[in-house]
C-alpha cells in the first residue's frame, strides 16, 4: 500500500514537472523568439544600410524623369536617364537666347522698351515688367537669366537684327553648331512647348554657355535691382542653390511649364571637377534641387562607376568637339 502511495506521489511529481517544464519551455521558446526578433530588429538597420550603400554605389535615387551628369574634364558620363530623349525645356531656352544675342555682339548698354508684343506669349504668367518699361539690353538679359523674366527674353529676341523670326533661325543654327541634334527652338522664352531638347543636347549648351563670363555672372547672381518708372525693383534668382555657400555654381538656369515640368541645368564644381547636371521634368517644387543635392553627395563620396567606353565615345564625338570649340571662342566675351 505504501509502495502504491509512493508510486502515485512520484507519478504526480513527474506529471507536475512535465507541466512545469512545458511552461518553462514555452516561456523559453517565447523569450528566444523575442530575442531573435529583437536581434533581427537590431540587425535590420545594418543590413538595410548595406543595401542602401549598394544602391548608392550604383546610382542615387533621383526623381527627375530624364537627366544627364557629365564630368566636363574628360566628358565622362557619370549618370544618365533618358538622356537622348527630346522633351520640352521651358526657360532653359534662355541660355540659348543669351548666347545668340552675345554672339551678335549687340550693345548691352542699348536701351530697349517692353511692348505689347512681348507680353502676347506670357499671358497668364507673372511679370513685373509692365508694357512701356525701358531697360538696357544688359539688364534685360540679367533678368532673363537670373529671374527667368519672359518679357525680358522676348524683348531680346525681338530687338535682334532682322527681328524675331531671324532670331529664332539663329537659335536653331547655334544649336546645330553645338551638335544639338535633337533640339528645336520656336521662341526665345521657352513658354512654347515646341522648344525641345534632350539632356545630352543641353549638356552641350551648358558647357558652351558657361564659357561666357556674362552668362556666368548673370545666371548665378543672387539678386539684381533695376529702376522701373520711379521705383527700384529687386529681382531674385530662381535657383535657391546659388545662395547656398556650400555650392560652387558656375552657371545655372531653371525652367518650368506644365508641359516641361520643373527643370534645372547647371555647372558646378564637385571634388575640384567641373560637373554638368541636367535635370528635366522633376515633379514637385523642390525635387530638382533635392536631386541635385543627391547627385552631388553621390559624387563627393566617390560611389559612382566610371564608364570608360562611353567616355571614350564622348571624347571622339564630333558634337563634343564642336561644343568645346564654340565654347572656347565665346570665352572672350
Amino acid at each position: 500500500m505504501r509502495s502504491m502511495q509512493r508510486g502515485l506521489a512520484a507519478l504526480t511529481l513527474t506529471v507536475c514537472g512535465l507541466f512545469m517544464g512545458s511552461g518553462v519551455l514555452q516561456a523559453a521558446t517565447s523569450n528566444a523568439a523575442s530575442a531573435r526578433k529583437a536581434a533581427s530588429t537590431n540587425k535590420a538597420p545594418a543590413k538595410k544600410s548595406g543595401r542602401a550603400a549598394k544602391r548608392t554605389y550604383d546610382k542615387p535615387d533621383v526623381k527627375s524623369a530624364s537627366l544627364l551628369v557629365v564630368n566636363e574634364d574628360d566628358a565622362s558620363i557619370l549618370l544618365s536617364k533618358n538622356a537622348d530623349v527630346a522633351a520640352p525645356i521651358a526657360s532653359i531656352t534662355k541660355l540659348m537666347t543669351a548666347l545668340v544675342v552675345l554672339d551678335e555682339k549687340q550693345s548691352l548698354d542699348e536701351e530697349l522698351t517692353v511692348t505689347n508684343e512681348d507680353r502676347s506669349l506670357d499671358r497668364g504668367t507673372a511679370s513685373r515688367l509692365a508694357v512701356g518699361t525701358t531697360l538696357s539690353r544688359g539688364d534685360l538679359m540679367h533678368l532673363a537669366l537670373m529671374s527667368s523674366e519672359n518679357r525680358a527674353a522676348h524683348a531680346l529676341g525681338r530687338n535682334y537684327p532682322g527681328g524675331l523670326d531671324t532670331f529664332i533661325e539663329a537659335m536653331n543654327a547655334k544649336a546645330r553648331a553645338l551638335g544639338m541634334t535633337q533640339s528645336h527652338f520656336s521662341d526665345p522664352t521657352g513658354l512654347s512647348s515646341e522648344n525641345v531638347a534632350s539632356p545630352a543636347d543641353l549638356s552641350k549648351l551648358v558647357m558652351a554657355a558657361s564659357r561666357n563670363s556674362t552668362i556666368r555672372s548673370y545666371s548665378t547672381d543672387t539678386e539684381h535691382e533695376v529702376t522701373i518708372g520711379r521705383h527700384k525693383v529687386e529681382f531674385r534668382n530662381t535657383n535657391n542653390l546659388v545662395r547656398n555657400k556650400d555650392w560652387d555654381i558656375v552657371i545655372s538656369k531653371t525652367g518650368y511649364t506644365e508641359a516641361a515640368g520643373r527643370c534645372l541645368v547647371m555647372k558646378t564644381v564637385v571634388n575640384d571637377h567641373p560637373v554638368v547636371i541636367v535635370l528635366l521634368n522633376s515633379f514637385g517644387k523642390y525635387t530638382r534641387v533635392a536631386d541635385a543635392a543627391r547627385i552631388r553627395r553621390w559624387i563627393e563620396t566617390g560611389r559612382f562607376q566610371q564608364q570608360p567606353a562611353v567616355r571614350a565615345a564622348m571624347m571622339e564625338s564630333p558634337q563634343i568637339k564642336v561644343a568645346q570649340s564654340a565654347g572656347s571662342a565665346a570665352s572672350g566675351s
